[in-house]
């Protein structure tokens, strides 16, 4: 009896220890993967380059937002209606004629970085009913108020914005006329644009003549989180969305030779006219990455960049016009189309009256 209880006894302290050694494997596993998620990841870009990013906390803005807009020794300062609550940094509440926004007090230096945010965009308005949307910054002005949603405009460096409110549609409208099936938009639009200090955005166009492209986002009023990714790597700027709920990235703009300078400063922005819409940034996460380059793409890019500027901008703005002037186009085409057929038929019915008059005349 005394033998099969020290047997028993021995299978329990068996299976406590593989207990605890399967405890402490998914410890020392969770562990790992927390320290993954909050210093670095590494992971291969879509030309097969090697990254690693690192989470950079002076850059970045997170709840619980400690000393954000009160304190000087904050890395964020807010700006006109902005205010900060325990779940995100409002930048405007569903009211009209509000701006606000929250800049970063500390310049990047940083050659390629990724840029994350969370936000959301709710009120009372029924579709495009509402506005008139929120901005993300790269520039090197801050603090600086101003009719692009709530930033100054003529600015220097990047802008990417998710723009609510259709005013080139409506304007449209007013004149009676109406897009073309190619140039329709869908509304909410995110869009970024590239500014070198002399270039406006034009608002009346929900800034088409100067974007680098852009994608339809339906964020307002979502129940899941929304968010936005801008990436910068090797002079080639990517914008991806994550709106659905599923968790996935969805791609919005991919443009190479886009030449932004070192020690610019992060910032977001909102504005609301006579239509409204909370603003609300939950936060702004910033990524160092690590790229492995080549001694080519080293001499490549070896040379600083000095003003903010698009390699490929002129056929951007080709393919624009190429796509604004489309229908009228094919409208003159067709139109001189059919005056040449006409042309041809006269000519042919004058050559034959002359060679049917012609052959009358050997006759007599």
């Amino acid at each position: 009896m005394a033998a099969a209880t020290n047997k028993n006894c021995q299978i329990l302290n068996i299976l406590s220890d593989i207990f605890l050694r399967q405890t402490m494997a998914l410890k020392t596993y969770w562990t790992f993967v927390i320290i993954l998620i909050t210093t670095g990841r590494s992971f291969a870009d879509d030309d097969n380059h090697e990254m690693e990013e690192f989470l950079k906390r002076e850059h970045s803005l997170s709840k619980p937002y400690q000393g954000v807009g009160s304190s000087s020794s904050s890395h964020w300062e807010l700006m006109g209606d902005a205010m900060v609550t325990t779940e995100q940094v409002r930048l405007t509440t569903d009211m009209q004629s509000k701006q606000g926004a929250v800049w970063s007090r500390i310049p990047c230096h940083l050659r390629d970085w990724e840029l994350q945010v969370h936000f959301k965009i709710h009120g009372q308005g029924k579709k495009n009913l509402n506005g008139d949307g929120l901005a993300i910054w790269y520039t090197k002005e801050r603090m600086k108020k101003g009719p692009v949603f709530g930033n100054q405009d003529l600015f220097t460096g990047l802008g990417v914005f998710v723009d609510t409110y259709p005013n080139e549609e409506k304007h449209l409208e007013a004149q009676k006329t109406r897009y073309t099936t190619r140039t329709q938009r869908i509304f909410p639009f995110v869009l970024a644009m590239v500014g070198n200090g002399s270039i406006s955005y034009d608002h009346e166009r929900d800034g088409r003549p100067t974007e680098l492209g852009g994608c339809n986002a339906m964020v307002r009023n979502l129940n899941h989180d929304t968010f936005i990714f801008i990436r910068y790597v090797r002079r080639r700027l990517t914008i991806m969305i994550d709106i659905d709920g599923q968790h996935e990235w969805r791609d919005c703009l991919d443009i190479p030779g886009v030449r932004l300078p070192q020690g610019y400063y992060f910032g977001a922005s909102a504005v609301t006219g006579d239509l409204s819409d909370n603003h609300d940034v939950i936060s702004l996460k910033l990524y160092q990455l690590t790229v492995l380059r080549s001694e080519t793409e080293e001499k490549e890019e070896e040379d600083e960049i000095t003003l903010p500027s698009v390699d490929n901008m002129d056929l951007l703005k080709m393919g624009e016009n190429e796509e604004g002037w489309s229908s009228i186009a094919m409208f003159f085409t067709i139109l001189f189309s059919m005056l040449g057929c006409f042309l041809l038929i006269v000519v042919g019915l004058i050559v034959y009256s002359h060679w049917n008059e012609n052959r009358r005349k050997r006759f007599y």
